[in-house]
């Protein structure tokens, strides 16, 4: 089967192939990707209603592009999937509308994906994919989440973020710091030339004895050291912006690795799959590594361009969904969405 993949929540635009195997993960055919960071650079931050208009346009075009990428014709797409949640809700809209209108239009059946299970189930797309089970660690825009898998759409939540997520963490501490936007890779390009050690900043939950995460006491130490470096933060003759950026780095992977070796030992499971923007990070990629290594565990990750939001990511989940069992796509073309949807929910509202 062909799953045609849509993904719209944020400041992507993402179009993807996917095609089911008889035997093995289903393989990506081809994908488009227009990201709008040069947009919404400006402002700091992403602007929702900039963010929606621009998905209109970029859409149908992607998808052109892909199955021309693919030597494929629309009418032989099996399956049309689309991010349903969560996310932006104008943004999921987009992406809805227009995947629910060909669906009509084809008289072929659609199917809703959350955006979680997405980047939960892409590095299935990898060239060392997963098996079941395995610890998965979570780390996408406003989600940090540790949780155990044992097959599609059986998870089990181990610890999530109580207040900011990791990547929230990132991303305003930039943005103290003045490095713009998107915040994460302009923290983790400065912080590769600082010295880790330099500020003593704290590492919330570290000792909780759980799996949950808290890094909005760490955005404030970083505020606090900032105001306290004042104009010499910004001063070239010093490193003390390199320096903030790679404490602020070393204390959020700190929690990350600590965390997932944690889980790993507690459910006695020997696989690690990390996923989401943050994954990207090479720190944490580095020091997860030597830990997997040196403890005997298999760690996998997305290929770095499929760690940020895209359309493979939904043709991926929407296939492994259908192949599953789990769920089967719809001929009803009416649509919702689901801008806040826990990924807990996504068997009650995956009708």
């Amino acid at each position: 089967m062909l799953f045609l993949g849509i993904e719209s929540s944020c400041d992507e635009t993402g179009v993807a192939l996917v095609q089911t195997q008889a035997a093995g993960a289903p393989r990506l055919l081809a994908q488009a990707l227009f990201s709008q960071i040069d947009m919404h650079q400006a402002y700091g931050g992403v602007v929702p209603e900039l963010a929606s208009r621009d998905h209109i346009k970029r859409v149908i075009p992607l998808t052109r592009e892909v199955l021309k990428s693919a030597c494929i014709d629309l009418n032989q797409v099996d399956v049309v999937a689309y991010t349903r949640g969560p996310g932006l809700s104008g943004a999921l809209l987009v992406g809805a509308g227009v995947a629910c209108a060909l669906g009509a239009a084809l008289r072929k059946p659609v199917l809703g994906v959350h955006h979680l299970e997405g980047h939960l189930l892409s590095p299935f797309l990898s060239e060392d994919p997963p098996e079941f089970p395995f610890v998965a660690l979570l780390v996408s825009g406003g989600h940090t989440q540790l949780m155990r898998v044992e097959a599609v759409g059986a998870y089990e939540i181990l610890g999530e973020t109580v207040d900011d997520a990791a990547g929230e963490a990132f991303d305003k501490s930039a943005k103290l710091m003045g490095l713009g936007y998107p915040g994460g890779p302009a923290l983790s390009k400065c912080a590769q030339g600082g010295n880790p050690l330099a500020f003593k900043l704290p590492r919330p939950l570290l000792h909780s004895g759980n799996f949950d995460f808290s890094f909005a006491g760490l955005k404030t130490s970083v505020l606090t050291q900032a105001q306290k470096l004042g104009a010499d933060l910004h001063n070239p003759d010093f490193n003390h912006k390199a320096d903030l950026a790679a404490s602020t780095q070393a204390a959020i992977v700190e929690v990350l690795l600590k965390k997932s070796m944690a889980a790993l030992k507690t459910t006695g499971l020997r696989r690690l799959v990390v996923a989401g923007g943050v994954g990207a990070n090479l720190a944490l990629r580095t020091q997860l590594n030597q830990a997997c290594a040196k403890a005997g565990v298999r760690v996998h990750y997305p290929e770095l361009h499929l760690c940020t939001d895209n359309g493979a990511m939904i043709a991926m989940a929407a296939a492994m969904r259908v192949q599953s069992g789990q769920q089967q796509p719809r001929f009803n073309y009416g649509f919702d969405v689901k801008p806040r949807w826990p990924l807990s929910h996504i068997d009650v509202l995956s009708v």
